[in-house]
């Protein structure tokens, strides 16, 4: 899809953080073809990798000073014909599971807005998203290359990418300015979700059942 890939397998996205990572697979259950995944890093194993992917995105400090346990969602992927709510559902399921398990407090992570042209499109989202989702001062990250700030900001109706549509909905909260994604071509946000303040429809459909 145009990323800038630093493989060493040509053709797959890896880094030095899977190994240390769990992988959570959603399969077709008529023909067990793998159709969507994501990946799960606790802290205890981020210390060992030298830190979060996040962190090579943001200083997050602010955010680790929170008590508790932290786990980070990253590198999800959903095969482009299964792009519904039921993929989305069943790995929302599956990692539920994996923060009742494992008494996760927070989970973390980066959700890629599109730049379009000039970073016009990234900005008009972000804007759009701030006044309702950005975290507290306390609570706010920094990105390590900051998405430039245009004069002349796009107000045109663009849809909200599916992925960080998903984390809003069920709770999560923006820690600030986006990072500028080269390698990748998109803006990047810091998402934080306390799975204590889960939407409550959503709770009860993933955590509960999880418990």
């Amino acid at each position: 899809m145009g990323a800038r890939l630093h493989n060493r397998i040509p053709g797959l996205d890896h880094d030095h953080l899977d190994a240390c990572c769990r992988h959570l697979l959603v399969r077709d259950p008529l023909t067990t073809r793998l159709i969507g995944c994501t990946r799960i890093l606790i802290e205890d194993d981020a210390r060992q990798a030298g830190g979060f992917y996040s962190q090579g995105e943001f200083e997050i400090g602010a955010v680790l000073a929170l008590p508790g346990r932290f786990a980070e969602i990253g590198r999800t992927c959903v095969h482009r014909d299964y792009r519904n709510g039921a993929t989305i559902t069943a790995l929302w399921s599956g990692i539920a599971n994996f923060v009742v398990e494992n008494r996760i407090d927070y989970l973390i992570g980066c959700a890629s807005i599109p730049l379009g042209e000039n970073g016009t499109m990234a900005q008009a989202i972000f804007s759009e998203l701030a006044p309702r989702y950005l975290t507290p001062e306390e609570l706010r990250v920094r990105p390590l290359l900051p998405l430039p700030r245009s004069d002349m900001l796009d107000r045109g109706d663009y849809p909200l990418p599916p992925l960080l549509k998903a984390y809003l909905r069920i709770g999560a909260r923006i820690c600030g300015e986006p990072f500028l994604d080269e390698d990748f071509q998109v803006a990047d946000v810091f998402i934080l979700l306390s799975t204590q303040q889960l939407a409550r429809r959503y709770a009860r459909h993933f955590l509960e059942r999880a418990a």
